[in-house]
């Protein structure tokens, strides 16, 4: 019964911005923290950012490649996540998934793969030089 659906994928030029969607249904994301990850060609899913499950204001934790540039942002009334990225630039080229992990604790992220346990589809970010 859960989906988490991600959109806002595209083809961005070098420089340039977009925002990524996570929308949730079958779970109330107030629960949960939610990450996002990517996966570039053969390469292995790595971990980008996470928020906490504390509304939000919550706690936030970026990988470094993206620490400044990219933002998680979640808006539990609408039941869904974003994922601000800002001077993209070609190694950002990936597919992009959304994760979300069941929480009591309200200040905790994780950066781990194997924490989480809902997954998307995924949404293809290309970005050209």
């Amino acid at each position: 019964q859960v989906q988490l659906v991600e959109s806002g994928g595209e083809l961005v030029q070098a420089g340039g911005s977009r925002r990524l969607s996570c929308a949730a249904s079958g779970l109330t994301f107030i629960g949960y923290v939610v990450g996002w990850f990517r996966q570039a060609p053969g390469k292995d899913r790595e971990f980008v950012a996470s928020i906490a499950r504390g509304g939000g204001a919550g706690y936030r934790s970026y990988a470094d490649s993206v620490k400044g540039r990219f933002a998680i942002s979640r808006n539990d009334a609408a039941n869904t996540v974003y994922l601000q990225m800002n001077n993209l630039g070609p190694e950002d080229t990936a597919v992009y998934y959304c994760a979300a992990k069941y929480a009591l604790d309200p200040d905790a992220t994780y950066s781990h793969r194997q924490d989480y346990y809902y997954w998307g589809q995924g949404t293809q970010v290309t970005v050209s030089s």
